[in-house]
């Protein structure tokens, strides 16, 4: 089993990090083989920004993703930039008040893409009242919908990972993201 995740969106929100949460949780935590990498654009915050995380309980051989199983976005540069990549069959997470995914429906249909539209960005600024924090919530969401990795895992990972001090409000995202009702 290798699975391949793409994580877009725009430098400032936190891709890179919900990347390296990912990819700590499942290697050091959950003790599966996993690669991270990243990309973002010469203008940092505002720049197109990515991530990559590979999840095997196999040798990884080759370190890149070429085609995602999950693709989640968090910008709308970052959706008509990605969406193609995506397996036939794929998960497609966004959020929908950066992305409008009405662009790209052609694409969902003919691949049979499994849609979860998450406001995160507006669960981070409302719920939580913090908006910088929208990417632990996607990573709550990432969690629940794959299940590649254990809750557990992942909330030790965002105490590693996170700066100190900002723990309890990490977590805090991390659990509306997991817990939010995806019906």
């Amino acid at each position: 089993m290798i699975k391949e995740i793409r994580i877009g969106g725009f430098g400032g929100q936190g891709v890179i990090l919900s990347g390296l949460v990912i990819g700590k949780a499942a290697t050091l935590f959950d003790k599966k083989n996993s690669v991270q990498t990243q990309s973002y654009g010469p203008e940092a915050r505002g720049g197109a920004s990515k991530t990559e995380i590979l999840i095997s309980d196999e040798e990884i051989i080759y370190p890149e993703v070429e085609s995602p199983d999950i693709l989640v976005i968090m910008s709308h540069e970052a959706l008509l930039k990605y969406h193609k990549d995506l397996k036939k069959e794929g998960i497609l997470i966004v959020d929908p008040d950066l992305a409008h995914i009405d662009v790209i429906s052609d694409f969902i249909n003919e691949n049979k893409i499994e849609v979860y539209e998450v406001n995160v960005t507006k669960i981070a600024t409302e719920e939580i009242g913090l908006k910088i924090v929208a990417n632990i919530v996607m990573v709550g969401v990432i969690t629940k919908i794959t299940k590649l990795i254990s809750i557990d895992s992942v909330k030790k990972a965002i105490i590693d990972s996170v700066p100190k001090g900002t723990e309890e409000k990490n977590l805090t995202a991390f659990d509306y993201g997991y817990n939010y009702n995806m019906d």
